[in-house]
């Protein structure tokens, strides 16, 4: 079984104050689906609720650390006790890194990138999936990245969570697939987004990768991304279960 393409399934997006991940849930309300709204950033939280109820769509939001499990039960609870249960689950929340060499990199700075970018999503995947496998159908998609189909793309902490990611897309989409859950993800390149990149231009991570974002090309907006997440939890795609998509304007067959 699989969801329905559109209307009234309960989808729950993080990182969806900004960015792809507010883009998407934009994408959602807009097709009649009800959206938990999931983000660290209180105020852009809010704004996303707020336009998509100004637009006649239905979401709530939910504030805090999805790396903490207090906050992934507070999600699934949410959604399940104001939407009735749990169809699509977005992974998007995610943080860069210094794009710092392996050499470089601190502990501080490994252990955050992929508490964020890996251990949150299987951790509210493990909390969802009770309510998808109940259901006996269901989407997850995750935001994946070039940097987990590549070495040259991001630092060590970033290119290994979204390695991660992959590995958990495929993982999920094989072992779920009998059970009614397609689990596939995005993997966006160059895109024009709020996320912040601190690195040290003069050490040896960024001084190698430099020499590779010649290949990026024209850089997507959100609503590119977002686009490809819908489509991806859409019963358009009720077939695909387990690919990574690059969202990349070919970046990944350069």
């Amino acid at each position: 079984m699989s969801v329905n393409t559109f209307g009234d399934r309960a989808v729950v997006v993080t990182g969806a104050g900004s960015g792809i991940g507010r883009a998407a849930a934009l994408r959602f309300a807009a097709q009649g689906d009800k959206v938990l709204v999931a983000d660290l950033n209180a105020d852009g939280a809010a704004a996303t609720v707020a336009a998509i109820e100004a637009a006649g769509g239905t979401a709530v939001a939910v504030v805090g650390d999805l790396s903490e499990q207090s906050v992934v039960d507070e999600v699934v609870a949410t959604t399940v006790e104001t939407f009735g249960g749990i169809d699509v689950l977005v992974n998007n929340a995610g943080i860069m890194d210094t794009m710092s060499a392996a050499g470089d990199v601190s502990d501080a700075e490994w252990e955050r990138v992929l508490r964020i970018n890996l251990t949150a999503p299987f951790l509210l995947t493990r909390a969802a999936l009770p309510h998808l496998l109940e259901a006996g159908k269901g989407a997850i998609v995750n935001t994946a990245s070039e940097a987990g189909l590549r070495g040259s793309a991001a630092g060590a902490a970033y290119t290994a969570s979204k390695h991660g990611i992959v590995g958990l897309t495929k993982s999920l989409a094989v072992i779920y697939r009998d059970k009614g859950v397609r689990t596939n993800a995005i993997a966006p390149g160059g895109t024009v987004t709020g996320i912040r990149v601190e690195a040290d231009g003069t050490a040896l991570g960024p001084g190698v990768i430099g020499a590779y974002m010649g290949n990026i090309g024209r850089a997507a907006d959100a609503d590119e991304q977002a686009s490809a997440i819908v489509f991806l939890a859409s019963d358009a795609a009720s077939n695909i279960n387990g690919v990574i998509l690059p969202v990349d304007n070919g970046w990944a067959a350069v």
